[in-house]
């Protein structure tokens, strides 16, 4: 990293503007040289925003496209004060540390960008010479990722537990999984203050002496040295033995795997969460907190059998259960499915070892599938005793690290990343060979897809494609010109979205832009995967649109216009349920426009201020007028147009309004002067010989074509000069007390979701059948605006209809329910039931190979569930054991036998079916064959 030294002035010496170049100056000099070993700090978040506050404050603008920093009389916010001095306290469990070994303790649940923000050890000099405050709390930066090319602060160090044996010693420390063993080696004398000679280290897992670590050159990241681990500290005595009398581990010495149970991490209870949260004050009580919570999961650990709410019978194996160690339950519910899936159960406990592939770059150099057959051999094992997969985990977190740490995940992000992971490891073709797919170019479907099928098994050949990929058909077809292209790819699962029907519910606001009618709110329903012209058809029918007139649709955000909902052939994906639409009615007839956008402000107090003072906020939704490009405007046109908007807005009761008679028939006659200046290309107003400017002047405020903000209550003949590059001229309408009495503005307040969800009256309907949703998820849809197709025959990227047909089926068919559906300002998660069949899942009619004689039939042997809401929920799993034709509710490390009536429910969330063996189909279609007595 470049050296840059903190400069010596003061920051009260500096302006605002002036810190944040500084700061940013020494961010761009000191970033991109980072390399390993360099220092990061830590910041509270709390503390940099509100810094981030103090020196951007002048430079943030509230205003649209079009703005300036130079007219803050446009909306004017409190003056944020110079934060005090930095404080971290929030950030530390413990600020003050008794144990050297442990130093300043961070709490376990701090996340980036939420609670703290990395900046450089020059910045946090910089900052801490300006402001004071701390404590420092530095980090590392260290290599990650697969290849270890991949920069990462380690912001939490590995802690470990030290136990010194036979002595009885303890004490916690802190280090780097990139230290080696041999580091660790020599910390462990230190504090314990002994020879290097007398000591030897132990994987001490559950206090079993698993692992001696003699490598003392490995790292203990390589190592899969993890988090709370327990590690021995024994000391041998002169004459070569040891003293310790530590259990030894209780596995066959001569097991032939080289993969053993690796470390102890967070003791977790009740669904996974952390039972070994904070840090005590120094060495000998520092595993106080951890000993009867410990000492009770090893007293289990060791009954053996443990209950797992069934009776064991025989020797049969596959009623093992995985324990949860911190939020684990994802990972356990989908292991659990692929494990008994026969064809792998019966593969990996083979030697499947010659079909490793070690030298795929795109694999994990055999490392997952071994981790995998070991987990899948334990779990088929005879006995009952639960066990925590903490060796898979450990290669789960090294190859795939969004799946690190103790966080609840996506069970079916994981197995879509583990059958992809397996696949790659176990991969036959050793060299893949290029292979360039030719287009179909009017060839027979057939030929086609056992083309592009040879060409895919060319390059990928694993137990993973013998079980669970099938292929589709892929058609997409221009909308300009019409060019049809077919591809045939394959698939390892089918995400099916939960829909039960094909139509849509949308809410827009109407707006009449000549002051002929309120606004009023339109509900239309259109297609699913409809576009935006569906969306203004329907609107025009419900809104009893005049011949002469269209539907301008726009995006409403924070009380102005975000986007211009303008492109027909915009997909209505790309409008979220929660965002807020406008429709104006403007004349057809019209080319070559502007709009007017009058944004409407009113005095509101401004947050934080002690004086109390108020500002001009925005509220409301804006109003819409167009305008023609080629016209002369003043700013007396402006004001009648402003009236003509608001005019059905105008009280009209006696007593409620000061406007005079006189001042209300102007502005109807005035509008004949807005349609001479042809400021609209086909005005419907009203036409009186009498033209006058109405005497009422609203305060508005134009932002014109020099960026300039000028006052349109005034000089009413001057001509205004409109933007030339934005097509939105910003306007605002100040809305005193005063003129509020004026007018009824309450209809511009409360602009509508598109669809807002909430408590719906419940009918007899008929649940929602899986074959509905497979249905929907083949039919014919737009692609999204972000995936737009290149046409080969228009030489440009073009928003293409996809349409999708099943062609080759696996042996195993993995059907994921899209049951999470996001948008910017939530996470929802469907609690649809659907009705998926147990027996008989019959796909023969949606096969578009009809080449392919014989029935498709599937039967449900395993799927996983979701209870609960996102992020907080809790995964488990349904299996069938065949031989006992018999369900089994895996839910971690308990398993209790279950009626085939409730698997289904309404938190089914992946399903895995195999194919019905049937004579036509030929041998090799029934997965499990003769050969297993696991499954039929």
């Amino acid at each position: 990293m470049v050296e840059v030294s903190p400069t010596a002035v003061s920051s009260t010496e500096l302006s605002p503007e002036e810190e944040l170049q500084m700061i940013t100056a020494i961010s761009m000099a000191t970033e991109p040289q980072t390399k390993v070993g360099d220092t990061f700090c830590l910041i509270t978040r709390r503390w940099w925003q509100n810094w981030l506050d103090f020196v951007t404050h002048n430079k943030t603008f509230s205003a649209n496209e079009g703005s300036s920093s130079e007219h803050q009389d446009l909306g004017s916010s409190s003056t944020p004060k110079r934060p005090s001095s930095i404080d971290n306290s929030d950030l530390i469990y413990e600020a003050a540390s008794e144990n050297p070994t442990m130093g300043i303790e961070l709490h376990d649940t701090l996340v980036e960008h939420t609670d703290y923000i990395l900046v450089p050890e020059v910045t946090w000099n910089q900052l801490c010479a300006w402001y004071g405050g701390g404590p420092k709390l530095a980090r590392k930066v260290i290599s990650s990722g697969q290849s270890q090319t991949e920069l990462s602060v380690e912001v939490y160090p590995l802690r470990l537990r030290l136990h010194l044996m036979p002595k009885g010693d303890q004490c916690a420390i802190r280090i780097s999984k990139k230290e080696t063993i041999g580091d660790l080696h020599k910390k462990a004398c230190e504090i314990f203050l002994l020879n290097l000679e007398q000591v030897s280290i132990w994987d001490y897992y559950s206090h079993r002496k698993h692992a001696l670590m003699n490598d003392l050159d490995k790292s203990l990241d390589d190592a899969n040295i993890q988090m709370d681990q327990d590690i021995l500290v024994e000391v041998i005595d002169n004459g070569g033995g040891c003293t310790s009398d530590a259990q030894e581990n209780g596995f066959a010495k001569n097991e032939s795997s080289a993969l053993v149970e690796p470390s102890k991490t967070n003791y977790s209870i009740a669904g996974g969460f952390s039972a070994s949260k904070g840090v005590p004050k120094n060495c000998n009580s520092e595993l106080s907190q951890f000993q009867n919570l410990s000492s009770a999961i090893r007293e289990s650990e060791d009954k053996t059998p443990v209950s797992v709410g069934v009776s064991t019978r025989g020797s049969s194996g596959g009623l093992t259960g995985l324990l949860n160690f911190g939020n684990t339950c994802f990972m356990n519910s989908a292991i659990q499915c692929l494990v008994h899936t026969p064809e792998f159960a019966r593969y990996f406990r083979e030697d499947y070892h010659q079909e490793i592939n070690w030298h795929n770059p795109l694999g994990m150099v055999g490392e997952l599938a071994l981790a995998f057959g070991e987990v899948l051999r334990k779990l088929w094992a005879p006995g009952r005793t639960p066990f925590a997969p903490r060796q898979f985990k450990a290669k789960l977190a090294r190859f795939a690290p969004q799946f690190s740490g103790y966080n609840q995940h996506d069970s079916q992000e994981l197995l879509a990343f583990l059958l992809d992971g397996l696949h790659e490891d176990l991969n036959r073709v050793k060299h893949k060979p290029y292979i360039k797919s030719r287009d179909a170019d009017g060839r027979p479907d057939e030929e086609v897809a056992d083309e592009y099928w040879a060409n895919h098994i060319a390059r990928n050949d694993s137990i993973i494609v013998d079980v669970c990929q099938g292929q589709y058909k892929s058609t997409l077809v221009c909308p300009v010109c019409e060019k049809i292209s077919v591809t045939f790819d394959p698939f390892m699962y089918l995400s099916l979205p939960l829909q039960s029907t094909t139509t849509r519910t949308m809410t827009v606001t109407v707006f009449s832009c000549d002051g002929s009618a309120l606004p009023a709110t339109c509900t239309v329903i259109v297609p699913k995967q409809g576009r935006c012209k569906d969306l203004i058809q329907a609107l025009s029918s419900a809104c009893a649109l005049k011949h002469n007139e269209k539907v301008f649709l726009v995006e409403i955000r924070n009380h102005l216009i975000h986007r211009f909902l303008e492109d027909p052939l915009m997909s209505l994906f790309s409008i979220k349920d929660d965002d807020h639409l406008s429709a104006y009615k403007i004349p057809k007839s019209m080319k070559n426009t502007k709009f007017l956008q009058l944004i409407h402000r009113r005095e509101e107090l401004e947050t934080g201020n002690a004086r109390g003072t108020t500002g001009w906020k925005a509220y409301g939704t804006p109003l819409v007028f167009p305008v023609s490009c080629d016209a002369t405007i003043t700013r007396g046109d402006i004001q009648l147009i402003v009236h003509t908007m608001l005019s059905p807005m105008l009280r009209t009761e006696p007593g409620d309004s000061d406007i005079s008679d006189a001042d209300t028939s102007s502005v109807a006659s005035g509008l004949t002067s807005v349609k001479k200046a042809s400021i609209v290309a086909d005005s419907t107003c009203k036409e009186n010989d009498d033209s006058k400017t109405p005497s009422l002047k609203l305060p508005l405020k134009l932002v014109d074509g020099n960026n300039a903000c000028i006052d349109l209550s005034v000089g009413e003949e001057r001509t205004v000069r409109l933007p030339s590059s934005s097509m939105s001229v910003l306007l605002f309408i100040d809305w005193s007390p005063k003129l509020l009495k004026k007018y009824d503005t309450h209809y511009l307040e409360k602009l509508p979701e598109v669809f807002k969800y909430g408590p719906t009256k419940k009918t007899r309907t008929e649940p929602l059948s899986l074959y509905t949703c497979l249905e929907a998820f083949l039919r014919e849809e737009p692609l999204v605006p972000e995936d737009m197709w290149y046409c080969p025959q228009c030489k440009e990227r073009r928003q293409a209809s996809k349409k999708l047909d099943l062609w080759r089926l696996p042996e195993v068919l993995v059907i994921h329910l899209k049951r999470f559906s996001y948008s910017r300002s939530m996470k929802h998660k469907l609690e649809t039931f659907v009705n998926f069949p147990i027996h008989d899942f019959d796909l023969t009619n949606y096969i578009a190979n009809k080449n392919n004689s014989g029935r498709q039939v599937y039967e449900l042997y395993a799927l996983t569930n979701h209870f609960g809401s996102m992020g907080s929920g809790h995964y488990t799993a349904h299996i069938k054991l065949i031989d006992e034709n018999r369900w089994y509710n895996f839910d971690d490390s308990h398993i209790s036998p279950v009626n085939e009536d409730d698997v289904k429910s309404n938190a089914a969330y992946v399903l895995f079916y195999r194919r019905v063996k049937a004579e036509e189909n030929g041998p090799g279609c029934c997965a499990g064959g003769n050969s297993s007595s696991l499954h039929k």
